[in-house]
């Protein structure tokens, strides 16, 4: 009866099945002490990505005054992850951003004038959308607003915070969709 029940981890789009273990020790989305990623296993992963130490904050954001006082101005105060990421626009430009993730919104900050350019509550993010290839792209569909179509060199580890935030935050877990096509909002 177990094999009926519905199993959780990634949803693929179509008939595929996820990409094999290239791995023998370890399954490809095993992470240390057993526990499962987001991707469980149905995304090919770079080995170093599996092994590397996480820190959350890459900018090291409660030393730079300028963005706590927009933190402070929103009432968040804890960080979760920090770190500079490539936003792509819908004309297809690029624009570097500050990507801050607290555990009640993600902020996008300009770099040179440490603006706000955007805050999204993570109580509208719908899902994530990653590709199955070892690449750093990765989508945060928000039916309300417009979609992120972005890249970060630690994908991992910000998918992976967003994923736990969002399950201690609410009652639902983030759904991450694995897919070499962009996923879009259905209306």
């Amino acid at each position: 009866m177990n094999r009926l029940k519905e199993q959780k981890g990634p949803k693929f789009d179509g008939e595929e099945s996820p990409p094999p273990d290239f791995d023998e020790d370890r399954s490809v989305g095993e992470v240390d002490g057993g526990d499962h990623t987001p991707f469980a296993g149905g995304k090919v992963r770079r080995k170093a990505s599996r092994y590397r130490e996480h820190r959350g904050d890459y900018l090291h954001v409660s030393s730079r005054p300028g963005l706590m006082r927009i933190l402070e101005k929103q009432g968040d105060t804890s960080i979760l992850f920090a770190d500079k990421v490539l936003k792509f626009t819908g004309s297809g430009k690029m624009k570097r951003r500050i990507f801050i993730l607290t555990d009640f919104a993600i902020y996008l900050i300009d770099p040179e004038t440490e603006a706000m350019t955007r805050r999204i509550a993570l109580s509208s993010v719908e899902k994530m959308c990653l590709s199955k290839l070892s690449d750093n792209f990765f989508a945060i569909i928000i039916p309300t607003e417009y979609d992120l179509f972005m890249a970060s060199t630690r994908k991992t580890e910000l998918v992976q915070v967003m994923v736990d935030v969002t399950k201690s935050a609410s009652d639902y877990e983030l759904e991450v969709l694995l897919s070499n096509r962009y996923c879009v909002t259905e209306n």
